[in-house]
């Protein structure tokens, strides 16, 4: 039988909840080579947690395509600057990758922005919001989700933040790699009963 969960958390229950922090390794990915490395890498890995981060834009007509995508394993997050490599080739692999499952939130949203950077059809990718639904989770959004199975609170205060800035600040990369890894650890949590 499936073990069933609290169905919804109050933001106030949320607000009293310790925060959470990414304690792995963070690289930033910003060249074709190292890309090259980290999809080597990553493509021996069974599952990864997948997020992307788009700078925000705050002038009506204004939008901007993806500019990091973030990509963790247990201990582990890579953050590609799309803004700067592009998809390279070894990437658009890994997306298409059928042997590594990834695991991600919202993915509709993050497909449709992929789609402006390229043509590739995401391959093995699990949506928890679809998916912690048979679980008898009723929230939708990573924050509820993690808050209800870890009791604890996943930070939101840099998401909008400018991810196309020259450096990316510690708390920036801290942020983009607890989301990816998040969903990861979600994942894990739900199969092990």
């Amino acid at each position: 039988m499936i073990q069933q969960y609290t169905h919804t958390i109050k933001k106030e229950d949320i607000a009293t909840l310790p925060i959470e922090e990414f304690k792995g390794r963070i690289f930033i990915i910003d060249t074709e080579k190292d890309t090259d490395k980290a999809v080597e890498y990553l493509s021996k890995c069974p599952k990864v947690g997948f997020d992307t981060e788009t700078r925000p834009s705050f002038k009506k007509g204004q939008h901007y395509k993806i500019s990091l995508m973030q990509i963790s394993t247990e201990d582990t997050c890579f953050l590609f600057r799309l803004n700067r490599i592009d998809i390279p080739k070894s990437l658009v692999d890994f997306i298409q990758n059928n042997n590594v499952m990834k695991i991600g939130l919202s993915l509709r949203d993050d497909f449709a922005a992929l789609h402006k950077r390229t043509n590739a059809e995401p391959v093995n990718f699990l949506d928890l919001q679809k998916y912690v639904v048979k679980f008898g989770i009723e929230d939708a959004s990573l924050q509820k989700i993690y808050a209800i199975l870890f009791k604890k609170k996943i930070s939101k205060g840099q998401r909008l933040t400018n991810w196309e800035a020259d450096v990316l600040t510690e708390s920036q990369k801290k942020y983009a790699s607890l989301d990816a890894w998040a969903c990861l650890q979600i994942y894990n949590l739900l199969n092990q009963a």
